[in-house]
């Protein structure tokens, strides 16, 4: 039976997938995607390949949990910011695209996505399991306070114009994987773009 890391197989369990993580920044830093085992993923954490397998059937699984657990501190960040509902809604916006752009940092979310395509190595789940579903679910909602408010304009379908200006961030964080210095041009602009398409005009007051 494998030695338990840990007081409890709970934590156990948490410093294995921490691991795993670790494991997988550090062969992403060394070679390509594509050319990333399970073999590669079970030697570089230590693990016997049968164990790593417990853990997820294969690569892409290993991707999709591996992107939920990361996301996950910024998921709750963003939930944060757009519950407080006193401020105003440009100004969570604000804050909510400097931490999506932050966590956009850690190689480990970079994994859903092959370099310079664009595409998800794994899908993620649909719904409330997604992490950038909640992440949107909850920019929507400052989008309807911003709008009920009269600080942006009436935009129409709610869903449908946060989906297009995530195409900025989307955007914004690939030009950030490619140049981490730019990332305060980058939030900048994102900001500027995103609030552009929001607020007020004064034409329109």
């Amino acid at each position: 039976m494998p030695r338990i890391r840990g007081g409890s197989i709970e934590e156990h369990h948490e410093m294995v997938w921490a691991g795993l993580a670790a494991a997988m920044r550090e062969l992403l830093l060394e070679r390509d995607y594509d050319s990333i085992t399970m073999g590669h993923i079970a030697a570089r954490t230590g693990l016997a390949r049968n164990t790593l397998y417990n853990y997820a059937r294969d690569k892409a699984a290993l991707v999709q949990e591996l992107t939920r657990r990361a996301a996950r501190p910024a998921v709750e960040r963003v939930a944060a910011i757009a519950g407080q509902s006193a401020e105003p809604a440009a100004a969570r916006l604000r804050e909510i695209v400097e931490v999506v752009l932050a966590a956009s940092t850690d190689l480990a979310l970079h994994l859903m996505f092959r370099p310079g395509s664009g595409q998800p190595v794994a899908d993620l789940p649909v719904g409330p399991d997604n992490p950038f579903h909640l992440i949107v679910v909850e920019v929507e909602q400052v989008v309807r306070d911003g709008v009920e408010r009269g600080e942006f304009r009436e935009v129409g379908d709610v869903r449908l114009v946060v989906e297009l200006l995530s195409g900025a961030m989307r955007a914004g964080a690939e030009r950030i994987g490619r140049e981490p210095a730019a990332f305060a041009d980058t939030v900048r602009a994102a900001r500027e773009i995103i609030l552009a398409a929001l607020v007020r005009q004064p034409d329109q007051l």
